[in-house]
């Protein structure tokens, strides 16, 4: 992989807390406009190291460049070129769901900070609600506009941190074609998530963190070569109960 290619680059990543060692020596590359999946177990690290590539949280040792800017040395402007979604929704109850957008473009001195609001919760399909409190929205509404918050101004990478965690089916399908459109648009997209299905469907590559390192890193395809061949079997097979779910809400035939 070119340098130019590459939106993340992580070479001997260590971190301990409090003698605790969490990060023994963590090493992988983020190509630039693909969707990246890093799995672990609860306790394995993962928001630890959005926390060190997002610049909130500083390495003991290791190299960590974003989008070609140390972690370290140039946090300003690895800040500047990101955007970060974390495990729980960060809206403003208070205000509408139009008034949190406009907020952040305001924040981020973006001109036409309205018709930014606008056309994000258009995209985002949240139109219809946009002048309540978002003390009233659902869960999937607030996951949704959590989302479109982070992508005001475009960042180049978006970091999000188990994004579907607490939804519902349909809400999570929803958060998938949105993750899908970013990554078609050339946007970069930093994964984390304890669904291997999530994973399967979106990650163009797919890495374990277990025991402080990364101990598989590759595609889904190159991860099943590591296995041996999938015995074939003749089964009946019947519906889970997420495609009942779904085809009863009318998102999904059950097949």
């Amino acid at each position: 992989m070119l340098q130019n290619e590459i939106a993340i680059s992580v070479e001997g990543l260590k971190k301990s807390y409090k003698r605790v060692s969490v990060l023994n020596g963590v090493d992988f590359h983020v190509k630039k406009g693909s969707v990246f999946a890093l799995l672990g177990s609860n306790g394995a690290g993962k928001t630890t190291i959005i926390r060190i590539l997002s610049t909130l949280l500083k390495q003991d040792s290791g190299n960590v460049m974003v989008n070609g800017f140390d972690v370290v040395a140039e946090p300003v402007k690895v800040r500047r070129s990101i955007s970060l979604t974390g495990q729980f929704a960060a809206i403003d109850e208070v205000l509408t769901g139009r008034e949190n957008l406009v907020m952040i473009a305001r924040l981020r001195h973006l001109s036409n900070p309205q018709q930014i609001a606008a056309d994000l919760l258009d995209r985002f399909g949240l139109t219809g609600g946009a002048d309540r409190k978002t003390a009233t929205y659902s869960g999937g509404m607030r996951r949704r506009l959590d989302i479109a918050m982070s992508l005001v101004g475009n960042a180049e990478l978006v970091f999000l941190d188990e994004p579907t965690t607490g939804l519902d089916p349909e809400a999570r399908i929803e958060v998938w074609k949105i993750i899908k459109e970013l990554a078609a648009a050339g946007t970069t997209v930093f994964l984390t998530t304890q669904y291997l299905d999530e994973a399967e469907q979106l990650a163009d590559n797919i890495a374990i963190l277990h025991q402080g390192k990364i101990i598989v890193n590759g595609t889904l395809a190159d991860l099943k070569k590591k296995y041996p061949p999938a015995k074939i079997e003749y089964i009946e097979k019947q519906p889970t109960l997420e495609d009942i779910f779904l085809a009863i809400v009318g998102k999904k035939e059950v097949v």
